[in-house]
């Protein structure tokens, strides 16, 4: 039985019994300040838990691309460690939403396993919540009872808190949980040992498959619990454990979900995977865990970064690539070439990732190149430092510098350093990473209070496309603590503040309760949840509100969204249809689009695109906005953006049906006219494959073209005004370079001087030529100078050279390959223990030749005896 056979049998059986099959979310999730990946089937459902929205059906299931780096058995170096842990991976699941509880989920589970699947029910055990007496929590008796009726009471384990009481965070719904166990052991095996006590155990062939999570309260901020006025069934099944047991397989990586990854990993080394614990088999697996999170999570619209989700991403990829780096002897990009082979597996089930192979196999590409590049300079890091050391350990500190900005692991440092008869202060490094991770914590940490609820009713409206002023009632509020900083959140019943989302930022204005005045700073939402964060709390709550946008925001906000709707289809016409939109930022004063092409736009394009958008402008098209189904939208023509999740009923924003129509939740201007004008502002490279672009409409384009017609006037005036402005710069910047050439040649005319000068102040100490000197010399490239004609004038030499540059002690250090072999000289060395210190700086560079700068120029003197003391 195929991955596919089982992905779809789970989906049909649960379709039997009255459930909705609904489409993955997107991987990367857009709006839950409290999480950057869906790590868990029910994420998309969080606000049906929640009593935010009423759910359309209350029985639902589907498999949801899932992605953990952290927390239980997630940490990230350990994945490919052993054999059955993921980044990413399928999670098949099953809900009820104030439908079916215990007794229903409970049967339909064993059904599917036990009858549809087949698996023998000697191989099962399951697990319920044994009770937890500080929360005041009974055994699970229900769930014990209804497990009675289909399995022996002696394969039915009782689970403590930590195993078998699923939340889903810190507050929020909460409940008991059954896991359903399988033992994969040989017979023998399992006649020596029973198979309960390896239950939960960590055991690599007794693992947890699926797990029934029966969501019956809600943790408050206060750790109290308070029952669900409805109670909910969240089910998670991994698809990967589950093939592995129903194909026969002792490990994840031997099923058809990855063998086809492997073979070619196979093909593209020359290397053999043979299934066990080396480094080289380890590597495969990493590889062909990794691909499948960097790929899917790219596809879904999170470019690899230095910060938030897409440094995750990073971390994910350039962990993937030091693997096959280090123990598949690979030394250029391999990931992307295993894109292809992923894209049509998955084609049929996640058929985004097919869509765009080719742009996502080239952020991979270039993501590869430049860690590799990075990957060689850590190398001469590390091999620089051993040159240097005085002892053989490298520090904690040190060990740290190469994990976060080389991105060598502490075993690849370890590995180095060992093949150089090196240890490694582990300590010390873990202190370093600690404090990092303690940083980071801080900057990130919030403090969010319950919710005060004023008012029971459960829904809140969106009313801003229609009106910017309403009256309404606060329906609940809670208060915010981040970085030492205090801010309120409220809720109202209805509001015409636009929550930020599609790139448009969220509404800003006022709150009148009753004479009291509240600033609404920005409205962003909370899943689907519209939150208002305000300057301070109402002091009558209960009292009618009266709300009020910033109109002039919003109107501004809403030409430069429209505008990226003529943008987008003006790209597309230029560039070619491989144009997709990466990302966007629409407000008040710019737009901001991010879109895929690998090249960069010609000011000949760009003049192109602005023509194209300025003429739709003065066409003064209506802007078109509809309710229709997703399926009719699509049919429409309508674009869709690859990550984005969409309901059964979207909006569509046309201007003009055979230019732009666009699937989008955004609010917009009547017709196009009222742009006025469109101007880019920029250009540039954003990551491989996307390039940014910069614009302003209305008012905003004007006060732009203007400022550049001022300056162009006073370029004008200050060049006498020519009558042909550009020539006249050309000709200037000609003269400028004609004179630096001159100055060039004066400079090393000088050197030339100064050198032949030199020469009779040469002392001998101890065998060695050494010239010590404080010289007069206008920059760093002038003392390079020096010291390299010198070097081939003078045997055996030390040559040091100091000078006072911009006000800045610089120091040039030149040593005899010969003195470096028999004295033991090092220039860098030199440069660190005696000289460092005097000018307040540092410096290095090779053993015969270094550099240094520093702030301190009034010790020059003490430098040059500092080296002539140290060869005396």
């Amino acid at each position: 039985m195929t991955a596919s056979d089982i992905r779809q049998q789970f989906l049909d059986f649960f379709a039997s019994k009255g459930h909705q099959i609904v489409p993955s979310a997107p991987i990367v999730i857009k709006n839950d300040p409290t999480l950057m990946f869906t790590n868990a089937g029910m994420n998309q459902f969080k606000d049906y838990f929640l009593g935010n929205q009423v759910p359309a059906h209350t029985r639902v299931a589907d498999t949801q691309k899932c992605l953990r780096v952290s927390g239980k058995h997630n940490d990230l170096e350990e994945v490919g460690i052993d054999t059955y842990h993921h980044t990413m991976f399928e999670m098949l699941g099953n809900w009820s939403f104030g439908d079916y509880f215990k007794k229903e989920a409970i049967a339909w589970s064993w059904e599917l396993l036990t009858e549809v699947y087949k698996i023998p029910k000697d191989k099962l055990y399951v697990t319920v919540f044994e009770g937890d007496t500080s929360e005041n929590l009974p055994k699970d008796e229900e769930a014990y009872n209804f497990w009675k009726e289909h399995i022996a009471e002696d394969r039915i384990l009782l689970g403590n808190k930590k195993d078998n009481f699923w939340e889903m965070g810190d507050t929020g719904p909460c409940g008991p949980c059954s896991e359903i166990h399988v033992d994969c052991r040989p017979d023998a095996e399992k006649q020596q040992v029973d198979g309960k006590t390896l239950v939960n155990a960590d055991h690599p062939q007794v693992i947890e498959i699926w797990n029934n999570v029966f969501m019956q309260f809600n943790r408050l901020k206060d750790k109290s619990l308070e029952p669900l006025p409805a109670k909910h069934v969240d089910t998670g099944m991994g698809l990967e454990r589950l093939v592995r047991v129903l194909q026969g397989k002792t490990s994840n990586y031997d099923t058809d979900l990855f063998m086809n990854t492997i073979h070619t990993t196979e093909q593209l080394t020359g290397k053999k995977y043979e299934g066990t614990d080396t480094r080289k088999d380890v590597a495969f697996r990493v590889i062909a865990d990794h691909i499948r999170a960097i790929s899917f999570t790219i596809a879904d619209g999170q470019l690899p970064s230095n910060t938030g989700a897409g440094y995750v991403i990073r971390r994910i990829l350039r962990r993937a690539v030091r693997y096959y780096f280090s123990f598949l002897d690979v030394r250029k990009p391999l990931l992307h070439d295993l894109v292809p082979v992923l894209a049509a597996q998955f084609s049929h089930v996640f058929p985004e990732l097919q869509q765009q192979v080719e742009f996502v196999k080239k952020v991979i590409f270039e993501e590869e190149n430049n860690f590799l590049r990075t990957l060689d300079s850590g190398i001469r890091r590390i091999e620089d430092f051993i040159q240097q050391a005085a002892a053989k350990n490298i520090d904690g500190q040190t060990a740290f510098e190469l994990y976060d900005t080389y991105g060598f692991p502490y075993d690849l440092t370890s590995l180095i350093a060992a093949e150089n008869n090196f240890t490694v202060d582990e300590k010390g490094f873990e202190a370093a990473m600690k404090q990092q991770k303690d940083r980071s914590r801080a900057a990130t940490e919030l403090d969010t209070g319950d919710w005060v609820i004023v008012d029971e009713t459960p829904d809140s409206v969106f009313i801003g496309y229609e009106q910017l002023e309403g009256t309404t009632k606060l329906l609940k509020y809670r208060t915010v603590k981040a970085k030492g900083k205090e801010q309120y959140q409220l809720v109202l019943e209805q509001t015409p503040f636009y929550a930020e989302s599609g790139g448009q930022v969220g509404d800003t204005g006022t709150l009148h309760f009753g004479d009291e005045v509240i600033h609404v700073t920005d409205t962003k939402k909370e899943n689907n949840l519209i939150i208002h964060f305000a300057d301070k709390l109402p002091k009558q709550p209960s009292a009618a509100v009266k709300t009020a946008v910033d109109r002039d925001k919003r109107r501004d906000t809403a030409r430069h969204h429209s505008a990226t709707h003529l943008l987008h289809a003006a790209l597309r016409q230029v560039l070619g249809t491989h144009v997709a939109q990466k990302g966007s930022l629409v407000n008040a004063e710019n737009l901001r689009f991010d879109f895929s092409h690998f090249a960069k736009v010609t000011d000949e394009e760009l003049a192109q695109i602005e023509a194209i958008v300025n003429e739709k402008i003065r066409q003064n098209i209506p802007v078109v906005i509809r309710e229709m189904s997703k399926d009719d939208a699509l049919k429409l023509g309508a674009m869709a953006l690859f990550g984005e999740k969409y309901g059964d009923v979207v909006r569509v924003v046309v201007m003009d049906p055979a230019y732009s129509v666009e699937l989008c939740g955004g609010t917009h201007i009547g017709a196009t006219g009222e742009l006025g004008l469109f101007k880019f502002v920029s250009e540039s490279a954003v990551a491989a494959g996307v390039r940014r672009v910069e614009a302003v409409t209305g008012a905003k384009a004007e006060a732009f073209v203007n400022e550049q017609l001022l300056q162009l006037k006073e370029i004008k005036a200050a060049l006498k005004n020519p009558k042909e402005p550009v020539k006249a710069v050309e000709a200037l910047l000609q003269d400028k370079s004609s004179l630096e050439k001159q100055v060039e040649a004066l400079e090393l005319e000088k050197v030339r001087q100064l050198a032949t000068a030199l020469h009779s102040e040469v002392e001998t100490i101890n065998g060695i030529n050494f010239l010590g000197k404080i010289v007069s010399i206008s920059n760093a490239e002038g003392l390079k100078q020096l010291s390299f004609q010198l070097k081939n004038e003078i045997a055996d030499h030390v040559l040091l050279f100091v000078a006072n540059i911009g006000g800045k002690a610089a120091v040039a250090l030149t040593i005899d390959e010969k003195l470096v072999a028999s004295k033991g000289l090092e220039a860098p060395k030199i440069i660190k223990e005696k000289i460092a210190s005097l000018i307040k700086g540092g410096g290095g560079g090779q053993k015969t030749f270094a550099t240094a700068g520093g702030q301190d120029t009034d010790k020059l003197d003490q430098v040059i005896a500092a080296v002539r003391a140290l060869i005396s």
